[in-house]
């Protein structure tokens, strides 16, 4: 009798789902994606965008995002020095989960 789900044998997928949660994780990842889906890139601009963001967790998370390659940051040259923030065309693969989760949760409202 197997009681634990050993990822690569009994379990395959579920090491997958395991990345893609890690990768997503949080009430702010997807938040921010689709700030930046709808224009903003500019640091200010997606904070306001988000409501209840705190900066030091924007930074936080743009961070991680970045590390695992969901949004690219350029550094202008200009004074003031601006940082815009931008999808990278592998965030933009996420499009179709994103489509799925905004349909589960307008139907999951009409549930609850």
């Amino acid at each position: 009798m197997k009681t634990a789900c050993d990822y690569d044998n009994a379990c395959p997928d579920m090491k997958y789902i395991h990345d893609t949660m890690y990768v997503i994780s949080g009430k702010w990842k997807m938040l921010i994606i689709i700030s930046l889906r709808n224009g903003n890139r500019r640091y200010r601009e997606i904070a306001k965008s988000i409501p209840n963001i705190t900066f030091r967790m924007l930074s936080k998370e743009l961070k991680e995002m970045e590390m695992n390659k969901l949004v690219s940051r350029t550094v202008g040259n200009g004074t003031p020095i601006t940082i815009d923030y931008e999808l990278t065309d592998y965030c933009r693969t996420l499009w179709p989960l994103l489509g799925e989760m905004i349909t589960w949760g307008k139907q999951h409202r009409k549930v609850i």
